[in-house]
């Protein structure tokens, strides 16, 4: 990796830098839309991540020059330089108390992404979009016995 004059890292693109005494940390936007979407999978309750719309991906260049980072993964960030802010969007289990759901997603992103990062995250907007009915799972038909 080449360094840019005075010996600094040549700037990232989409990026957010935490500046210490003792140098500086260079974090991908990229990077907390991941931990952000592993800390609401890891949530009891969330059947997975749901993506975005064909709709809402024609927003995503303009989002992106506003340093917003948007993938098609369920969850889109805001990053400055000490704050994130993330939305998520989700299918839940059918049955759950969806505020609490919520809340315990809320918690979760808060958590992981502010101890990984050192970002304060000031807010997590969840958004459930499907349920998750355990009857739509197809049951495995038996294989046709070869042999009588």
């Amino acid at each position: 990796m080449s360094m840019t004059e005075g010996g600094n890292l040549p700037a990232v693109p989409d990026s957010t830098t935490l500046q210490s005494d003792r140098g500086r940390t260079t974090i991908a936007n990229g990077v907390v839309a991941k931990i952000a979407a592993l800390a609401a999978r890891e949530v009891e309750g969330v059947r997975q991540l749901v993506s975005m719309g064909l709709g809402q991906s024609l927003t995503a260049g303009l989002a992106r020059v506003t340093r917003q980072e948007n993938r098609d993964t369920g969850v889109s960030v805001e990053v400055g330089s000490r704050e994130a802010a993330v939305d998520v969007r989700i299918s839940a289990d059918y049955g759950v108390s969806i505020p609490d759901l919520a809340t315990a997603v809320r918690k979760n992103v808060i958590d992981r992404v502010e101890g990984m990062t050192g970002l304060r995250v000031k807010e997590v907007n969840v958004e459930v979009l499907d349920l998750y009915f355990a009857s739509d799972e197809p049951i495995p038909e038996a294989a046709p016995r070869r042999v009588e």
